[in-house]
C-alpha cells in the first residue's frame, strides 16, 4: 500500500451508522461538513441580498 497515496474521501451520508467511521474519517467529514455549511451560508446571503434589492425596487409606494 502507498503510503503518500492521498486519503480517500469520507464516503458519509446524512443519517449513516457512523459507528463504521474511523476517527479520522469522522474528524475529516466534520471538517467536509463545516466547509459546506459556511457556502451554503454564503449562497444564502447571497440570494437574501438579493430579494431585498428586488423587493426594494419593485416596493409600490
Amino acid at each position: 500500500m502507498d503510503e503518500d497515496a492521498a486519503p480517500r474521501p469520507s464516503k458519509y451520508t446524512i443519517g449513516q451508522d457512523l459507528s463504521t467511521l474511523s476517527v479520522e474519517e469522522l474528524r475529516r467529514t466534520i471538517a467536509l461538513l463545516r466547509e459546506e455549511i459556511a457556502r451554503l451560508e454564503q449562497e444564502l446571503r447571497s440570494k437574501d441580498s438579493t430579494k431585498a434589492a428586488a423587493d426594494a425596487l419593485f416596493r409600490r409606494s
